[in-house]
């Protein structure tokens, strides 16, 4: 039985979700040429992850106008979101506080980044 289809993004499918989301609706070559600025890749490979993305529901196209325009289905933060979701409840049994303690102590955070995590720890308290 093949195995289903997967919504989440791959790192090259990730790549061009942030083209888009930075630059806007666009046209296949302008996301070939920004993606040529970190590897080498063909137009048509460009196109296939285009198509391969349409089908995953991570991307829509404007198919009144040629050529053809892509933009992300989602926004970022949106998108963002559901894929930290995932992780959480793959990988830390849906413990956030588990995610936190390891990012926390895996890379070392900013004074400025700490004092946003603070900031917004000092919010949700006050939420409650």
């Amino acid at each position: 039985m093949p195995r289903p289809v997967s919504t989440q993004p791959t790192d090259v499918e990730l790549q061009i979700l942030r083209i888009l989301w930075r630059d806007g609706p666009c046209i296949a070559r302008h996301v070939h040429d920004c993606l040529l600025e970190s590897k080498e890749t063909s137009y048509s490979t460009t196109v296939k992850m285009l198509s391969v993305m349409l089908e995953k529901g991570l991307l829509k196209r404007d198919d009144d106008v040629r050529p053809q325009v892509y933009r992300p289905a989602a926004a970022q933060h949106k998108t963002q979101k559901r894929i930290l979701g995932d992780l959480i409840d793959k990988v830390y049994d849906g413990s956030a506080k588990m995610l936190m303690l390891h990012v926390l102590s895996s890379k070392k955070a900013t004074p400025e980044e700490l004092d946003e995590i603070r900031q917004l720890l000092q919010e949700l308290e006050g939420k409650s």
